[in-house]
């Protein structure tokens, strides 16, 4: 029975203020991951992470950050830098499939090179004084690539390892490998948690039919486009209201709005990646979305967000892939 609910970093989005507002309307999640922060080669915080990793900023917010990197020395001095700010945990991404990053042989591009996989983990796991959790994919190619990669996550004491059972090649396309996650489940020595394709409550349903013994998930994609989700699962609230997402639209835009010092420009840009998701949650939302992405002018993004709640009809759940 799932008994810890995560939500997924997803960059651009699940950001500081994106957190507060969604925790404030509808909540459901008990930890969130911060979006990963690359460590820079001259070991200097850029302005923009340190705004994430505030603590103040996320006040009453249970958080674990998230580092991207293929160089031990780089994810040890970032997890000293974690650790100072307060953080009790940092967590490291084998998990991003964006071919820019895996072409750098960073996010799910470092499972490629297992050997070069182990030597860090050989060095992180002798100096670092953190307790580290990994989000991981299959592979690069095919998920039997996983049975090697696993072979060398069970050496290490990784507090927590988050499976997406997809590998890199996949993105967020075609069915998770349920069979492969099984395997996985099965054999590995460290406590696991599963993230993908979470996104109705029958979903989760399923999985806890078929996983009765994983108690933690993660969820990103699904509790973007339906903020309700996480509340609904846990049965401690209904589906969103056409009022209540209205709300949290209008609320979250003025957030960025402030956040971005009144540049309405950026604020609109923000709401529209979460539309990105949410759009899902109309029926007949797929025209909008186009105009959505068309569109630079912060002044047509509101009209045409007032033309989705005006015209569309609100689902209870969503339908459709969300890639």
């Amino acid at each position: 029975m799932i008994r810890q609910y995560d939500f997924a970093p997803l960059d651009g989005i699940t950001k500081t203020v994106f957190r507060r507002v969604w925790n404030d309307q509808f909540g459901g999640a008990d930890r969130f991951f911060i979006p990963f922060f690359s460590p820079t080669s001259e070991h200097v915080m850029t302005s923009r992470d340190l705004k994430e990793l505030d603590r103040a900023r996320n006040a009453g917010l249970e958080l674990v950050p998230q580092v991207m990197t293929k160089r031990a020395e780089d994810f040890l001095w970032a997890t000293e830098i974690v650790k100072d700010l307060g953080y009790t945990e940092a967590n490291l991404n084998l998990g991003c499939p964006s071919g820019t990053v895996a072409g750098k042989g960073k996010g799910s591009g470092f499972l490629s090179k297992p050997d070069e996989l182990e030597k860090f983990f050989d060095e992180v796991f002798s100096k670092v004084t953190l307790p580290v959790s990994v989000k991981t994919r299959l592979g690069i190619h095919d998920p039997e690539e996983f049975e090697r990669i696993l072979e060398i996550y069970n050496r290490y004491p990784i507090h927590c390892l988050t499976i997406h059972p997809r590998v890199q090649k996949q993105f967020y396309k075609g069915e998770v490998h349920s069979d492969a996650f099984a395997k996985a489940l099965e054999k590995s020595k460290n406590p696991v948690c599963y993230n993908g394709d979470l996104k109705t409550v029958e979903a989760f349903r399923s999985f806890e039919e078929r996983f009765p013994t994983v108690e933690h998930v993660m969820a990103g994609r699904g509790a973007i486009g339906d903020p309700a989700l996480l509340r609904k699962v846990r049965g401690t609230g209904e589906a969103a209201t056409r009022e209540e997402l209205q709300h949290f639209t209008k609320t979250l835009y003025a957030a960025y709005t402030e956040f971005y010092q009144g540049q309405d420009a950026q604020a609109a840009q923000r709401m529209k990646e979460v539309w990105f998701y949410l759009i899902h949650l109309f029926v007949g939302g797929e025209r909008i979305d186009r105009k959505l992405r068309r569109n630079r002018d912060p002044r047509i993004y509101e009209q045409l967000e007032a033309t989705i709640f005006a015209e569309l009809p609100l689902l209870d759940h969503l339908e459709g892939d969300l890639v």
